[in-house]
């Protein structure tokens, strides 16, 4: 098997996956600002500024695992997309939208794990 191929392959996938929710966060989808309610924050202005900030992370995140994927950012995008996949059924969605976004994570661990498990702090931040 080519192992560049595969890679290229995940990190195209977990780039799309990344600046997909990103941009819809950017646009402030009306769904996602209404979920924060869940956690406290009723406040629509300040949910809207925090989705803002969610898509600009993951705007970045999908950019950077294109030019170079850093092991303790892809770390990062499988415990987030693990949180917002299970994240439809704590607000009253299917548990089959958690199966469905299994990729969402799925994808990132797969390419973590192909790049190889760090071994040290060092290994995680190297770029």
């Amino acid at each position: 098997m080519n192992t560049k191929l595969i890679e290229w392959v995940l990190r195209i996938s977990v780039a799309g996956e990344f600046l997909g929710h990103g941009v819809f966060a950017l646009q402030g989808k009306e769904t996602w600002i209404g979920w924060f309610s869940i956690f406290g924050i009723t406040d629509t202005v300040l949910a809207t500024k925090l989705l803002f900030i969610v898509g600009l992370i993951d705007t970045t995140l999908a950019f950077l695992v294109l030019l170079k994927p850093i092991r303790i950012l892809l770390l990062w995008m499988i415990f987030w997309g693990f949180w917002t996949a299970l994240l439809r059924p704590i607000v009253g969605e299917p548990i089959w939208d958690f199966v469905e976004r299994s990729a969402n994570w799925g994808a990132p661990l797969a390419l973590l794990l192909l790049l190889g498990w760090p071994k040290s702090f060092k290994d995680w931040v190297k770029i």
